[in-house]
């Protein structure tokens, strides 16, 4: 069984191959967001007044029956047992912006939370830019200060496959189990995918571009992407010892959404048909019984299932997943073609609704729980028990997302390893999830709340911290 190594903060493996892989009907099920289930409670209901709305280029619900948050919402909270034991995770897209855009009340919701010493992750199933790039740009676009250490994006986990973590105080990570090896990534941009991966350590890291420029006839169509593969493409690193003869490609990464689905997919199609990820080679064990896939090729590793995201058409535009799904499709005709009967794509896919993703999360909010134990506590409660040893263990996690095959499924799925935290599932309509088109969500929530701030609104006065 091969394992992702052990967590940043923790060393329990964060990621089994065999367990997660999808076949391609889950994938394709993913699909279908306006499937009917029970109906859900909402928000909304919990007040006197429905929220009206207003019309843009999505709904902005305007909060008449729920009060903005107050500033002085915690003021009290230190002299009470265990509410400071919960925290919150937060998609991004479709929850606190929209098309970059600061989706009304999440600034200050997020303040609220800091200025109270309430933990808090963005847990994204986004990426294609550095950790600290893509905070220190949110930072700017919402106006609040954040940081790497709550902040927990697709391919973040993928780090652990380069470096493992210090086991004991005072030493520095060690080198993963691809760190030198040869590994392939592509994405919307596969020249920043490989920074990023250099960057999580990395060192021997291929691009599309590079295979491409090396050999031509790998793609004998005209390149749509010419010149961009002529301005990223590197020399194909030299074999590693003993090896020797054709690059060995050890590991497939997709950390985002491709865009050139055709050269992308031909090139991995034929890595996972070769003799030990061989370019050019063709495995002898193809066709036999439990013969696919099984002569070395490199482990294929997804960031995230979504088949769907939010952007500024109106319509959801396709995702990783359905990207994800071609291959799937293809690679189902391509076994039956061979071998006489299709074979189960082997993959590893994280992300969103998986559950490592949110056991790496729940380790980072943890840890992130932990720090907030030596800040001095707000004002008002200096005395009341705040501070170091005050805090307790973490005993519930608002999940908030807009995305019921992914925020949704993923929080109502997931169960601790020890079963001390329950994460609970808080929809909001301002993302990807439309009522009126995809119908009752087919993934139930605890909660529909109408934005970000009337979820938080709602855990708040759930944990009683929420002056009246």
């Amino acid at each position: 069984m091969k394992v992702f190594s052990q967590t940043l903060l923790g060393r329990v493996p964060i990621h089994s191959r065999p367990c997660q892989t999808l076949r391609y009907h889950h994938v394709a099920a993913a699909a279908s967001l306006t499937r009917t289930a029970p109906a859900s409670v909402s928000a909304s209901s919990a007040t006197t007044r429905r929220p009206a709305l207003v019309s843009g280029p999505y709904h902005v619900p305007k909060l008449h029956g729920l009060p903005l948050l107050s500033t002085r919402g915690l003021g009290t909270t230190a002299n009470k047992p265990g509410l400071r034991g919960f925290a919150f995770a937060f998609d991004i897209d479709g929850v606190l912006l929209h098309l970059a855009e600061p989706i009304p009340g999440a600034p200050e919701t997020l303040r609220h939370l800091q200025e109270n010493q309430i933990p808090f992750i963005l847990l994204t199933n986004g990426g294609g830019k550095h950790d600290a790039d893509r905070v220190a740009e949110l930072s700017e676009r919402l106006g609040v200060p954040l940081s790497t250490d709550n902040f927990v994006q697709s391919h973040t986990p993928f780090r652990e496959l380069a470096m493992t973590t210090a086991t004991q105080p005072g030493t520095k990570p060690g080198p993963g189990p691809l760190q030198d090896k040869t590994i392939l990534v592509t994405g919307s941009d596969p020249a920043k995918a490989r920074e990023i991966a250099e960057a999580y350590g990395f060192r021997r890291v291929v691009i599309p571009a590079d295979i491409l420029a090396a050999e031509p006839a790998i793609y004998p169509f005209e390149p749509l992407l010419q010149e961009r593969y002529a301005a990223t493409a590197r020399p194909l690193p030299p074999p590693l010892p003993p090896s020797g003869g054709p690059l060995k490609i050890d590991a497939i990464f997709v950390f985002n959404d491709p865009r050139d689905w055709a050269l992308d997919l031909q090139i991995i199609a034929d890595l996972l048909l070769s003799e030990q990820g061989r370019l050019g080679t063709y495995s002898r064990r193809n066709g036999s019984p439990g013969g696919w896939q099984a002569d070395g090729q490199p482990a294929l590793y997804f960031s995230n299932p979504d088949l769907f995201w939010s952007a500024r058409y109106p319509l959801p535009r396709l995702g990783q997943g359905a990207f994800q799904a071609a291959l799937a499709g293809m690679w189902d005709e391509i076994t039956r073609v061979r071998g006489g009967e299709a074979a189960e794509l082997v993959r590893t896919v994280i992300g969103k609704p998986h559950r490592h993703t949110y056991e790496y999360a729940e380790r980072v909010l943890e840890a992130y729980h932990a720090s907030l134990a030596a800040v001095p506590p707000p004002k008002g409660e200096e005395g009341a028990g705040a501070g170091a040893g005050a805090r307790g263990p973490l005993h519930r996690v608002y999940m908030v997302g807009d995305n019921p095959e992914s925020d949704i499924r993923g929080a109502n799925d997931y169960r601790s390893r020890d079963g001390r935290t329950e994460w609970v599932s808080v929809l909001v309509r301002t993302g990807v999830w439309d009522e009126a088109r995809d119908g009752e969500p087919r993934q139930k929530p605890k909660m529909i709340a109408d934005d970000v701030r009337a979820a938080v609104r709602w855990a708040l006065e759930r944990e009683g911290a929420l002056d009246k």
